[in-house]
C-alpha cells in the first residue's frame, strides 16, 4: 500500500499533577490586597482541598501532552459503525459560543429569552419537517433518553384509551438500548429475528403482534446498515392491532431529505442531534435526543412546550395529558444551537446531499473490501456496512486483532462485535465528511492487514505496536476493573 499515515513520534509521558506540582508555585498573580486578611473559622471550613501548586506553564503543558494522546474526528477518520462520527463544522461552535447564548440563564423570564425560545421553536419545526412528523420535543438529553421518552409516550397514549399493554416488539437488528428502554417502562421486549436479507419481514411481525402488544421499536436503517423496506406493511400490521410504531432514528444520517418516516407508517421517533446533525459526539455527552411525533401523540409530549403567538414565544406547562418533565430545564441548549446552525447552513438540498454521500461512501467501502473480508449481506447498504472475520479464522486472527492493528496505520478502529446477529462483526461507517483519498487509504490499510494475517498472524495478535499504550488485558479489565482513577 501507499505510505501509512500511522507513525511513531515523541509522545511524552505525563505524571499526575500532585507529582508535578511544587509548593509555592502559582499560575496567577493576584492583585494587591486592599483589606486585611480574615481567615475563616476552621470549624466551618475543615481542612482545605488537596490541590497541587502549579505554574501556568505546568498547566498548559499538562493538558497539551494529554491532548496528544487522544484521537478524535479532528485527528483522522473515525469509522465507528452505528455512531456517525462525522466531522463537525467549526462554524457551528462559533454560533453556539455567542455571548447572548452562553450568558443566558435558564431561569430568565420568557420576555428576556425570546432569541433562545425562537431558535428552539424553529428547530422543532425543522426536525418535524425533515422527519415528516407533526410535532417535536427537544427535551431528551440523548438518544437513549429519547427512546425512554418514546416508550413513555406510547404508555400514555394507551392509558388514555383505557388500555394497559405489556409487550413491545424489538427486532434483533435494533439498537442495543431499545429493549432496555422498553423494559424501563414496564414492557416486556419480544425479540424478532431478521430474515435472510438482514431486514424484518412482515410475516415475522404478524406472528407476534397481538392486542397485548403496545407497539414495535424498529431501527431504520437498521444496525446492519440496511433499510427496512417492509416498513409500510409492518406498520399496517401493528396499527391493525392498535399498536404504535416507534422508529429509532439514530441512523437518520442515511436518509435526510430522502425518506420521511412520518409518511411511511411511523408514529414517533427519536433523533440524535450529536450524530446526524453534526454536533460533537463522544466523551459521555452532552448529546440531544429530540422526539418527533404524529399529531395524535402531540398532547402527550413533555412540558414545558415552546409556543409561538403573534411573534412572541413562551414556555407553556399547562398540558394535562403530558408525560411531565424529563429534566430540570428544557434540554441541552448548546447542542441544539449547533444542530440549528448545521441545518440552516446546509439547507434542504445539502442535507439530502450529505445523506447521499454517506450512502455512497459506505457502498464504496463495501464493494472495495468484499473480496478481502467476509460480507454477510452482499446487497446495497445505507450509511454503514458490516463485515466479519470469517475468512481470517483459519489463520487464528480475530476481528479484535485486525481492529488493534488498524491503529498502527493511523486509523481509529471501526465498531466491532456489533451487531450481535453477525459473528465477529466489523461495522464501518465512513460518513459523508471523508474524502475518497482518505477512504482509499483506509481500504488499503485493511487489505494490508489481511495480508499480514496470512503472512505473520502473531504481528496482529500483539498489535498495536505504535500507540501510546500497547494492547491491554481486556479480560482482566472487565473482571477486575481498577476504579481508583
Amino acid at each position: 500500500m501507499a505510505e501509512s499515515i500511522g507513525t511513531t513520534g515523541l509522545i511524552l509521558n505525563e505524571p499526575l499533577l500532585w507529582e508535578k506540582g511544587k509548593k509555592g508555585r502559582c499560575g496567577f498573580s493576584l492583585p494587591r490586597r486592599d483589606v486585611e486578611p480574615s481567615p475563616l473559622d476552621p470549624v466551618f471550613t475543615g481542612e482545605g482541598p488537596d490541590l497541587p501548586d502549579l505554574s501556568e506553564v505546568d498547566v498548559v503543558r499538562h493538558y497539551t501532552r494529554l491532548s496528544q494522546w487522544n484521537f478524535g474526528v479532528d485527528t483522522g477518520m473515525y469509522p465507528l459503525g452505528s455512531c456517525t462520527m462525522k466531522y463537525s463544522p467549526k462554524t457551528n461552535e462559533r454560533q453556539a459560543g455567542l455571548l447572548g447564548f452562553t450568558g443566558a440563564h435558564p431561569l430568565l423570564p420568557d420576555t428576556l429569552s425570546q432569541g433562545a425560545l425562537r431558535i428552539m421553536f424553529e428547530l422543532e419545526q425543522y426536525l418535524s419537517e425533515i422527519t415528516g412528523m407533526d410535532a417535536t420535543t427537544l427535551q431528551p438529553a440523548a438518544g437513549a433518553q429519547g427512546e425512554l421518552t418514546g416508550m413513555l409516550l406510547i404508555y400514555a397514549c394507551h392509558k388514555s384509551r383505557g388500555e394497559r399493554r405489556s409487550k413491545i416488539i424489538v427486532p434483533d437488528t435494533a439498537h442495543g438500548t431499545n429493549p432496555a428502554s422498553a423494559a424501563l417502562c414496564g414492557y416486556r421486549p419480544i425479540a424478532v429475528e431478521s430474515n435472510e436479507k438482514g431486514i424484518l419481514s412482515a410475516e415475522a411481525v404478524s406472528e407476534v403482534m397481538d392486542e397485548d402488544t403496545a407497539g414495535i421499536m424498529i431501527t431504520n436503517p437498521n444496525t446492519l446498515g440496511l433499510f427496512e423496506e417492509n416498513i409500510l406493511k409492518i406498520a399496517e400490521i401493528v396499527h391493525s392491532k392498535g399498536g404504535l410504531v416507534y422508529c429509532d432514528g439514530a441512523n437518520m444520517n442515511a436518509v435526510m431529505g430522502v425518506a420521511q418516516m412520518g409518511k411511511i407508517g411511523v408514529d414517533l421517533m427519536q433523533l440524535n442531534l450529536h450524530k446526524t446533525f453534526s454536533t460533537p459526539h463522544g466523551g459521555g455527552g452532552p448529546g440531544s435526543g429530540p422526539v418527533c411525533v404524529k399529531k395524535h401523540l402531540k398532547s402527550f409530549l413533555p412540558v414545558p412546550r415552546v409556543v409561538e403567538n403573534e411573534g412572541r414565544y413562551t414556555l407553556v406547562e399547562n398540558c394535562p395529558d403530558s408525560i411531565g418533565k424529563l429534566q430540570a430545564f428544557y434540554g441541552n441548549f448548546g447542542v441544539m444551537l449547533k444542530a440549528y446552525s448545521y441545518i440552516r447552513t446546509m439547507g434542504p438540498k445539502n442535507l439530502k446531499r450529505a445523506s447521499q454521500l454517506a450512502v455512497l461512501n459506505a457502498n464504496y467501502i463495501k464493494e472495495m473490501l468484499k473480496d478481502t473480508l467476509h460480507l454477510p449481506f452482499d446487497r446495497p447498504c445505507m450509511h454503514e456496512c458490516v463485515f466479519s472475520d470469517k475468512y481470517q479464522k483459519a489463520d487464528h486472527v480475530t476481528t479484535l486483532d485486525m481492529a488493534k492493528r488498524l491503529m498502527d496505520y493511523g486509523f481509529h478502529p471501526p465498531t466491532i462485535y456489533f451487531p450481535l446477529v453477525v459473528q465477529g462483526a466489523i461495522m464501518m461507517e465512513p460518513t459523508e465528511t471523508e474524502s475518497k483519498e482518505d477512504i482509499d487509504r483506509y481500504i488499503e490499510a485493511f487489505k494490508a492487514i489481511v495480508n499480514e494475517a496470512k503472512e505473520d498472524p502473531e504481528l496482529l495478535r500483539q498489535a498495536p505496536h505504535k500507540c501510546k499504550v500497547r494492547r491491554l488485558d481486556e479480560t482482566a479489565a472487565a473482571r477486575k476493573p481498577c476504579l481508583a482513577g
